[in-house]
C-alpha cells in the first residue's frame, strides 16, 4: 500500500477538527492521519490518492502541505 506525507502547519486538535471535514470528502474517513508529535507536523496519507487533490483538500482549510 502507497503512503504519501506531506509536511504542514497543523499545529493542535483544533486544526485537526478544521481540516477533518475537508479531507475526509477528499481523501476518504480513516485514510489520513496528522502526527502532532513531530516538528513538522506530518500528515500521512494510506493507499492511492491524487496528491494535488490533497494538497488542495489541506489549503482549502487554511494550511500549508508540502510533499516530502
Amino acid at each position: 500500500m502507497e503512503t504519501i506525507k506531506f509536511k504542514t502547519n497543523i499545529k493542535c486538535s483544533g486544526c485537526i477538527a478544521t481540516v477533518t471535514p475537508h479531507l475526509n470528502e477528499a481523501i476518504g474517513e480513516g485514510k489520513w492521519e496528522v502526527d502532532l508529535n513531530t516538528p513538522a507536523k506530518i500528515l500521512t496519507i494510506a493507499g492511492e490518492t491524487d496528491v494535488a487533490k490533497a494538497k488542495e483538500a489541506v489549503e482549502k482549510a487554511g494550511y500549508n502541505a508540502e510533499k516530502i
